[in-house]
């Protein structure tokens, strides 16, 4: 095996999408649990927009490279690999980072064997939102079947991941918040029961009258400032708020009101899935397998791809997540 290969750098290390490009680099090695993957097809994140600026906290075992989704083949195992990969086998998974390469370096704790009734596409598209939406709504939201739920960005990959599991599991109603009529239509089509374009109506109040005061039991949102009043007041008595980003900012203005945290017993946290450790994240990708998997195989659950690229298009990549005008995924293939 030649010891270098090809991934994505960005000149002088943070700018904008225009600094994305194909490096040769050296060829990582597995060790101990880990596997050497030859990459397929990786998907784009809105942390990877983050990264690319500067903007992101990443986690001291992550190398510079972006990229924490893909699907590909294993390639070569260390020594205390996980029992049930060995090389050869069709794989997707998730990593700390180092998916916008042509080989990546992850444990096999997070690899999961990829079904033939998958795509290389489809596959890279799954694992980092649908164990974001997982870890979210379940283990942080205490979601539960009967109860209410709220994806704000209802069109981003991790809310179409959360709105399919909320309806599998019996949700007493889902709602969503999206820019446009278009995407509010998209997650109907996923099972929201409803869905509010912030552009044009205030969706706290459209949700109170929709809910005849109740509220909602939990709410998942990407928003931060902006939303923070919005989503204390739809909550319901004992409900519950996850915060997954701040894509408004973190500065709340003078002015609000934060009585609904003891009036209404309600519980705000804060959650992200890459600084957790391999262990917190092996559970989740049990749970997926278990939960969500047999669903995507056959066609049950799905994953909308917005386009898939060509990895040497990776600046138009980038540029089409920040017009945030996608319903689904971006994903980018390297070619052999």
């Amino acid at each position: 095996m030649a010891p270098t290969m090809r991934a994505i750098d960005i000149q002088n290390g943070k700018g904008p999408a225009s600094a994305l490009h194909i490096v040769s680099v050296p060829k990582p090695t597995p060790k101990d649990t880990q596997a050497l993957v030859k990459i397929k097809a990786f998907g784009l994140n809105r942390m990877d927009l983050l990264q690319r600026e500067g903007m992101y906290p990443v986690p001291p075992q992550a190398p510079k490279t972006l990229g924490v989704e893909f699907s590909g083949t294993i390639e070569a195992e260390a020594a205390n690999a996980e029992s049930g990969f060995k090389v050869g086998d069709e794989v997707f998974g998730l990593a700390y980072g180092g998916a916008y390469a042509e080989y990546i370096v992850v444990s096999t704790h997070m690899l999961i064997h990829k079904p033939k009734e998958l795509s290389w596409e489809t596959a890279a598209g799954i694992p980092e939102t649908w164990i974001t939406a997982t870890q979210a709504m379940y283990l942080v939201g205490e979601f539960g079947p009967g109860k209410s739920i709220l994806w704000h960005a209802g069109a981003s990959s991790v809310s179409i991941a959360g709105i399919q599991l909320s309806k599998a599991d019996k949700a007493s109603a889902v709602y969503v918040t999206a820019g446009s009529q278009d995407k509010i239509d998209f997650c109907k089509e996923l099972g929201a029961t409803e869905g509010y374009n912030y552009h044009e109506v205030d969706w706290s109040k459209k949700i109170l009258e929709a809910t005849d005061g109740k509220g909602i039991d939990v709410v998942i949102d990407f928003v931060g400032q902006n939303y923070f009043q919005g989503n204390l007041d739809v909550a319901a008595r004992d409900g519950h708020i996850v915060n997954l980003g701040s894509l408004s900012g973190t500065k709340l203005p003078a002015g609000v009101d934060i009585g609904g945290f003891v009036r209404k017993r309600i519980r705000y946290e804060g959650s992200s899935l890459r600084s957790r450790d391999e262990d917190y994240q092996g559970k989740l990708r049990n749970t997926l397998v278990e939960h969500a998997l047999p669903k995507l195989i056959d066609g049950s659950f799905k994953v909308p791809i917005e386009k898939v690229f060509p990895w040497e298009q990776i600046v138009q990549a980038h540029e089409l997540m920040e017009s945030n005008k996608t319903k689904g995924k971006i994903i980018c293939t390297i070619g052999q």
